[in-house]
């Protein structure tokens, strides 16, 4: 793959149903979120193509509203897949559907290779796996929804680093909604979402002065789950704040309506699985040949 490549889901059958953390309110949901809900994942994949990207999509299927955010459907990393156990069982109907949709794409070249996590661990896969190019390791989230034991499995699976960062609170349950590597070394990130220990872990690795910090109005926004790509981020609506923030550091936004997301608590990073993504850059391996 020469651009990178992302997963996305058709939105037609996405809706707020039931509750399984603290934004889903299935009392609130209105045909009119419906219809903005396939306006904004337009929007998101328009803005991909725009940067430069491909998508390929997974049909919707009804009764799995959540199959809309594939970014917990697997870890991907050098075409090496591993696929996603769910905690809640409003979510488990996926694992089926994610298996055939990533054996599809492996038939096709797109991947290589399909990895199980062992039985009785759960892991949410990208959502709580986040790969930092820039440092060449895998921040792990474990907590609400993914077993801290999971976190060694991806250290076997890929052969990199691992640092676990346990999660703090039910809002914060996945670590793509608090956390977010930028390219460049720089890591966005709302400190209130995790325990003491890890807000250490972070700073350990990450240098004040690659540090952004969301406030809470710029995380309840959401923007934290954004998509990277080079100097462009792709994220929710965003407030004036963290504009101001992320350009004034060199990146360019492209921000996109996804409020019915943010209803289900999740926006364009959880709306999407990148599939290109490896290890080691294409550049440096042409360079080593």
């Amino acid at each position: 793959m020469d651009r990178p490549t992302f997963l996305m889901t058709d939105p037609a059958c996405f809706d707020v149903s039931y509750r399984i953390n603290p934004w889903m309110d299935p009392k609130g949901w209105t045909p009119a979120h419906a219809a903005a809900a396939l306006a904004g994942s337009a929007a998101l994949r328009a803005a991909l193509l725009a940067a430069g990207a491909h998508v390929e999509t997974i049909e919707a299927v009804k009764g799995l509203p959540d199959l809309v955010f594939p970014a917990n459907a697997a870890v991907v990393l050098d075409g090496k897949v591993l696929l996603a156990r769910f905690r809640y069982p409003e979510r488990q109907g996926e694992e089926p559907i994610l298996r055939s949709v990533f054996q599809r794409l492996k038939t096709r070249g797109l991947v290589r290779e399909i990895v199980d996590l062992p039985e009785g661990l759960f892991h949410e896969g990208a959502g709580d796996a986040i790969w930092d190019a820039d440092r060449r390791l895998f921040w792990c989230g474990h907590g609400p929804r993914s077993s801290r034991a999971a976190i060694p499995v991806i250290r076997k699976t890929f052969g990199h680093e691992t640092v676990a960062l346990e999660l703090a609170t039910e809002q914060f349950y996945h670590l793509d909604t608090c956390f977010c590597p930028l390219a460049g070394g720089m890591v966005l990130y709302y400190p209130a979402a995790f325990t003491p220990d890890s807000l250490a872990a972070i700073r350990a690795r990450v240098p004040e002065a690659q540090r952004i910090e969301a406030t809470a109005e710029e995380a309840a926004a959401f923007c934290v789950n954004a998509v990277n790509l080079g100097e462009r981020i792709v994220m929710a609506k965003a407030p004036d704040s963290l504009r101001t923030k992320l350009q004034d550091r060199g990146y360019a936004l492209t921000e996109v309506d996804l409020s019915p997301f943010i209803l289900s608590g999740g926006a364009s990073y959880c709306m999407t699985l990148r599939l290109d993504r490896a290890s080691v850059p294409a550049a440096q391996l042409h360079a080593a040949e």
